[in-house]
């Protein structure tokens, strides 16, 4: 008599930190359970540990699998997942799934072990999958409602619900009752659950820093970017290895935090979702919650200058305020705006009037220098994005983009892991029919694969693609069309062997550092 054989299937575990009856352990008992009684063997091991189901992102078990399967080089022919659940808590249940169907539609479905339905794809089955996909998703959208209101009665207590203290202040480790504990380093968090958390001041030249900041800002009257200049100058250390900047600035003079006020609920994000503004009356806040860094007629002095420059002016108000800038200077640019105390910020005319360009046209001001620099940029900017965008469509579960904070730029991360930068080169014309690429090196990126584009002679589409193992220099720099510097890396002539390529250069860097052996 033969003996069948049993179906080779992978198995897919998923645990955040909810109960003890999703642990690891106790899903893969029960999948190998199931697999047993149905003629399975496991052979492929896939888990997320201490990752939430609200999304694909940051689930690399899931993603690495989804690529698996759909590359149709998996080599096992069923994936066993504990329930419904584990595979997500998607807010979206066709997101949940489409991602089945997509292991459908490859030949290798999705059982779920622990559930009551079967899975044969039946009506009554495929009825419960959905259900149970819409519950998924609920239980995270009730349990997101009562940690929010736990985070607000306390935020109201004067304890800080969580998150880093920010520039001059540290988190302190309190008992229920107040009473000082310890000092909580980056990246600590508390151990007991009737612990609670405050802010308290940091060390002496921060909070030096921060007094510095609201002096210069509502006595000097100087405008945010030339403070954060003023500090540079002076060596005044940042966080990190940063350096000031204006963001830097406008964080400090704008948070009630700095005034001894808990606040909450600034910029909530649920559910994974893009974070919000919302206004000042809906916030959570408590006045004498913490030690202040600065009293507080100095710090509402600086929300009457901030609230002044921007909130409060309309559109007409902020091009009326342009064009005397224009008047009084002859000229208008993006430094003249910053340095310039009353006037918006140049972000505030990019958002009113979709550009700075835009903004400069509405009040007659067409310096083909100014505009054509900035238009440039925007442009460049753009043909980045679009290039982004269309290798994540090409590779959408081996690749994922890693956001920039502030100015710095997105890069790309590969499913094994590996971030590549990437670099957007302008044409420029040096010389009659002479052009040239300009190539601005990222000191943050300088060691990274880098993934440049050429734009065509008018910078308006891509001209060629290169993979490089790093951009070794440390200033701009120009390249001519066949340049010699080009041939340490590899030509990519088509995106969709991007990961290919990619995969190759970083193999060739990796080599290059292993030392070589010699025999005598």
């Amino acid at each position: 008599m033969a003996t069948t054989l049993p179906i080779p299937a992978a198995q897919y575990l998923r645990m955040s930190t909810e109960h003890q009856q999703y642990s690891l352990d106790n899903q893969s008992l029960t999948i190998q359970n199931y697999a047993e009684s149905h003629g399975f063997v496991v052979v492929r091991t896939y888990s997320d540990a201490a990752r939430s189901g609200l999304d694909l992102k940051h689930r690399t078990g899931l993603r690495q699998l989804l690529q698996d399967v759909v590359s149709g080089t998996s080599g096992y022919r069923a994936i066993l997942v504990y329930d419904v659940s584990r595979w997500g808590r998607f807010q979206d249940t066709d997101e949940s799934a489409h991602y089945e169907f997509l292991c459908k539609s490859a030949g290798v479905p999705v059982h779920y072990c622990a559930e009551t339905f079967a899975n044969d794809g039946s009506l009554p089955s495929l009825i419960m999958k959905a259900l149970k996909r819409t519950m998924a998703g609920e239980y995270s959208r009730e349990l997101g409602v009562k940690v929010l209101a736990g985070q607000k009665r306390l935020a109201a207590l004067g304890f800080r619900p969580g998150g880093p203290p920010g520039y001059g202040l540290r988190r302190l480790l309190v008992s229920s009752d107040r009473r000082p504990k310890q000092l909580l380093s980056a990246g600590e968090r508390k151990s007991i659950a009737t612990d609670r958390v405050i802010l308290i001041p940091g060390p002496d030249h921060e909070i030096q820093a921060v007094r510095e900041v609201f002096r210069l800002f509502v006595s000097e009257k100087m405008a945010l970017s030339r403070i954060a200049r003023e500090l540079n100058r002076r060596g005044v250390p940042y966080a990190g290895e940063s350096k000031w900047n204006r963001c830097a600035v406008a964080n400090i003079l704008d948070h009630p935090k700095y005034a001894g006020c808990n606040v909450f609920g600034r910029t909530p994000c649920k559910l994974h979702t893009p974070a919000v503004k919302l206004p000042k009356s809906e916030w959570v806040l408590k006045p004498g919650a913490f030690v202040p860094i600065v009293d507080d007629a100095t710090f509402a002095a600086a929300q009457q200058i901030l609230q002044h420059r921007t909130t409060k002016k309309s559109d007409a108000e902020a091009l009326d305020l342009l064009r005397a800038l224009l008047k009084s200077r002859g000229r208008l640019s993006l430094r003249l705006i910053r340095e310039t105390p009353e006037m918006p910020s140049p972000s505030s005319y990019r958002h009113r009037f979709g550009s700075l360009g835009g903004a400069y046209e509405l009040v007659g001001y067409r310096s083909p220098t100014n505009l054509g620099g900035i238009e440039v940029r925007r442009r460049t900017t753009a043909l980045r994005d679009q290039l982004i965008s269309r290798v994540i469509a090409l590779f959408p579960f081996a690749v994922t983009v890693l956001r920039g904070k502030g100015r710095r730029r997105s890069r790309l991360r590969l499913s094994s892991g590996l971030v590549v930068s990437v670099r957007v080169a302008r044409a420029v014309r040096v010389w009659k029919e002479t052009v040239r690429w300009q190539v601005e090196p990222a000191r943050r990126d300088r060691n990274l694969v880098t993934l440049l584009a050429r734009l065509g002679q008018h910078n308006d589409s891509f001209l060629d693609f290169h993979v490089l193992p790093r951009i070794d220099r440390r200033i701009r720099f120009w390249l001519s069309l066949n340049d010699p510097w080009l041939s340490n890396g590899k030509p990519l002539t088509d995106l969709s062997q991007f990961c290919k390529i990619v995969a190759e250069i970083h193999e060739m860097k990796r080599l290059a550092r292993v030392p070589r052996v010699t025999f005598t």
